[in-house]
């Protein structure tokens, strides 16, 4: 019984934000990242293995598990995720030759953190086939 209660206590949200999540854990600055954009709802930074020769990782702010809970974030905060795919792609120079963005949703989507987060791939052609 404690052990489980241990375990459910490290998951507790603390400002928005689970503390045994990767994503908000690299929000919070426990563990680094190469930050390409950061506002108030979103922040942005390189994949740790990426797929394209451009590839960022756009996440909320807000702990929210995937797009099919977006109802838990404000408009505002979903809409600031796309925004910010859009910025990130203007930094890095994507916006002339074009860039995909991919949300992943589920285990069936290969979604492997359970956080909400898009990608924003480019600097190359890309496949026809959807990422």
């Amino acid at each position: 019984m404690l052990a489980a209660l241990l375990r459910a206590a490290a998951s507790i949200e603390k400002e928005g934000r689970f503390m045994d999540c990767l994503f908000c854990k690299i929000i919070a600055g426990e563990i680094p990242s190469k930050k390409v954009y950061e506002d108030e709802y979103t922040y942005a930074f390189h994949d740790i293995a990426p797929q394209a020769p451009v590839h960022v990782l756009v996440v909320s702010k807000k702990h929210t598990p995937d797009l099919a809970h977006a109802d838990q974030l404000s408009d505002a905060e979903l809409a600031a995720c796309l925004r910010t795919c859009a910025k990130v792609a203007g930094e890095l120079g994507l916006e002339e030759n074009g860039y995909r963005i991919v949300n992943n949703c589920g285990d069936d989507a290969c979604q492997s953190v359970k956080h909400i987060h898009f990608h924003v791939l480019g600097g190359e052609k890309m496949s026809d086939r959807m990422a």
